[in-house]
């Protein structure tokens, strides 16, 4: 197995790597919140790997038992935590949190958000929103949910024109084309960039305008015959870009 195929199967397939980079934008806004905790970067690593895992993994009979005992052992561990160093409303927001992703993609559920039409990519960012504006934040901080949402739902787009001849179900880029579906993500990117102006500090305003102008390039080549791992490497590497410049600009 070369490096190329080492790296997709224990990085990308196994879903560490979206969560890590999910991870590492929670942790931006924690920075800027001067409000890290490694613990709590654990916590939502965590919440992560197991909702991305469960979410492949449908419909997968040799995988899915063994994905949801895990899911449960890592439930009651993280459940646990909070009980122990936070309180009864942080654990009724991240279950609320942990709800949505079930909702999401289960094969339990007549109907499953990821199957309703022009739906899932604005809820997609509504839970990773609701992550890094919510979960550890009293009040919610709506400028952080609204960058965080307007970034995310832009990144999920080209996913949709990635398996536009594949998705059974109404997607952006099948209602207004795919020209017009990378026109609308970024105007996303662009909003998210200009609220991050207005509300963050100099350095983390920078990061995120940084980022979304890569995100913006990626958006513009994107197309359906591209590789996978175009997106599952380098669009999802967006996620974790406004940290990385944040490093970079720190130390460098």
């Amino acid at each position: 197995m070369n490096l190329a195929s080492r790296f997709k199967t224990y990085l990308i397939d196994s879903q560490i790597f979206v969560s890590l980079m999910g991870t590492l934008f929670a942790v931006f806004f924690m920075v800027e919140q001067n409000a890290f905790r490694l613990a709590s970067v654990g916590l939502i690593f965590i919440t992560y790997l197991s909702g991305y895992l469960y979410t492949k993994y449908q419909g997968q009979e040799k995988l899915i038992g063994k994905i949801v005992i895990l899911n449960i052992l890592t439930f009651l561990v993280s459940a646990t935590f909070i009980i122990i160093n936070h309180n009864e409303l942080r654990l009724i927001k991240w279950l609320v949190i942990v709800l949505m992703g079930l909702l999401y993609n289960s094969t339990f559920l007549l109907r499953a958000i990821r199957g309703v039409p022009l739906v899932k990519i604005f809820y997609v960012g509504l839970v990773w929103a609701l992550v890094n504006a919510w979960l550890f934040s009293e009040p919610i901080q709506w400028p952080i949910f609204f960058i965080s949402w307007f970034y995310i739902t832009a990144l999920v787009l080209p996913f949709d024109i990635r398996d536009l001849d594949n998705d059974h179900v109404l997607t952006v880029p099948k209602l207004i084309g795919v020209r017009r579906t990378k026109f609308f993500a970024y105007l996303l990117l662009f909003v998210s960039s200009l609220t991050a102006s207005h509300f963050l500090a100099y350095p983390y305003a920078l990061c995120m305008f940084l980022s979304s102008s890569v995100a913006g390039v990626l958006i513009y080549f994107a197309n359906s015959r591209r590789r996978d791992a175009y997106f599952s490497l380098w669009v999802e590497l967006c996620c974790g870009l406004p940290f990385l410049f944040l490093v970079l600009l720190e130390y460098f």
